[in-house]
């Protein structure tokens, strides 16, 4: 009988130890973070942390670099989009060449699945921003809902040092 207390009680240790320590080993990322019931902190770009204090930040391209020279309204970072897809934004005028710039949406694996070129909506020819728009088409990748949103600096001299883009994580509907 003694015996049988004694494991009854090691028994319930175990238990309750074992209830009360969260197993976050598996946890890697914003997204498992939110999946696995963690709040997101009202920041910019959110933040998730776990109770044993891993933080994790949502991943949003490199929009807070460039929000100088490229701001984009539609699709945010992390949106859901579909076909046909209408890109808002604006650019410095110094983005632009001749009134267009390029812009790429590729799957998760970096394949291109569609390309356009967005449109400036005023006078291009100055440094103050210009609002633009693009109308993209493309098919659902089969594989994973991710993918890469890229408005590239329109660089008609081919330089390397001219090159620049701002790129939007986006999710396939």
């Amino acid at each position: 009988m003694k015996k049988i207390f004694i494991l009854l009680i090691v028994f319930l240790s175990i238990g309750i130890t074992g209830c009360a320590v969260d197993n976050n080993d598996s946890i890697n990322s914003f997204e498992e973070c939110i999946a696995a019931g963690y709040p997101a902190m009202e920041s910019y770009p959110r933040q998730c942390k776990t109770s044993d204090g891993k933080s994790f930040t949502e991943y949003i391209g490199n929009e807070l670099e460039k929000t100088d020279l490229i701001r984009i309204d539609y699709p945010r970072p992390n949106q859901e989009i579909e076909s046909p897809l209408i890109i808002k934004g604006e650019a410095r005028g110094f983005w632009f060449f001749e009134a267009d710039f390029p812009i790429v949406l590729t799957d998760w694996d970096g394949l291109i699945i569609a390309q356009g070129i967005a449109q400036a909506k005023g006078e291009w020819m100055t440094e103050d921003f210009v609002q633009f728009e693009a109308r993209l088409e493309f098919e659902k990748p089969e594989y994973s809902n991710k993918g890469t949103l890229i408005l590239c600096k329109d660089n008609p001299s081919g330089l390397p040092e001219n090159d620049d883009a701002l790129e939007i994580p986006v999710i396939f509907k």
